[in-house]
């Protein structure tokens, strides 16, 4: 979908499709879905704030038998954050399933797989970020550095759900739990990579306000103006923010 308005001044901005409504649509659930889940996990932990057994000590966590915070909690007590949990991996499983089978039917896991040069254009992205390079690497729909983000979200999901499954049924798939260590390490795994995927997640919704708000645009209608684009501004997280800069950039050039 692309499109011009006249006006005053001339036609206006093209706006191109960006992303497909399902890709909208899944985004938008998963990221309700993945909040409550992280809440009401919280809440499952707080019935039991530390990963070594009672008589026992665990190397790899300094802060047991601290609670989480009841305010980043969800659910109000044990039983009722065990229904949320398990609800909502459902949701979760459902949904990152129509997202994984869109994005390989349609093509769009072309955009996201790592290739050959993924490494040396990430530090390209990061020398443009700490002012060593002057102009924006080019870039095609995301830069090596989303791509990577995005290529690890759905891996780190599988993580979350397996070892997820192994502490809720660590008898009935004993295999799993064995997997990732036994019911301790399952469990400390389960809990390390629902935080990684906050930090992710945080990661990713600060560089959108810091670096390319304009792309809120097509998360929800779909629509996207690539004149607004980090490359066409040559932004860096608060730098370059306003249109204005788009022809500065351009002069520069």
């Amino acid at each position: 979908m692309t499109g011009t308005t006249a006006t005053a001044t001339g036609p206006a901005p093209r706006v191109r499709l960006r992303h497909h409504w399902i890709v909208r649509v899944t985004h938008w659930v998963n990221a309700v879905a993945l909040t409550l889940m992280v809440g009401s996990g919280l809440r499952i932990f707080n019935a039991y704030p530390a990963f070594a057994r009672k008589g026992e000590s665990f190397c790899c966590w300094p802060w047991e038998h601290k609670p989480i915070p009841d305010a980043l909690t969800f659910g109000g007590w044990l039983g009722g954050a065990r229904h949320w949990h398990f609800a909502l991996m459902w949701v979760l499983v459902v949904n990152g399933l129509i997202y994984l089978a869109f994005i390989y039917l349609h093509g769009e896991w072309r955009d996201l797989v790592p290739r050959r040069g993924d490494a040396r254009d990430a530090l390209e992205m990061i020398k443009f970020y700490l002012f060593v390079r002057p102009s924006h690497p080019m870039q095609g729909k995301h830069n090596a550095m989303q791509k990577t983000t995005y290529f690890l979200l759905p891996i780190l999901a599988i993580v979350q759900v397996l070892t997820g499954l192994a502490i809720w049924k660590p008898v009935q798939l004993a295999w799993i739990t064995a997997l990732f260590g036994g019911f301790v390490w399952a469990r400390y795994w389960h809990f390390m990579t629902m935080v990684a995927l906050i930090v992710l997640s945080f990661v990713h919704i600060f560089m959108v306000f810091a670096v390319d708000p304009y792309s809120i645009q097509s998360i929800v209608t779909g629509g996207y103006r690539e004149d607004l684009s980090p490359e066409a501004r040559n932004a860096r997280p608060f730098y370059h923010l306003l249109p204005r800069w788009r022809d500065r950039a351009a002069e520069e050039e």
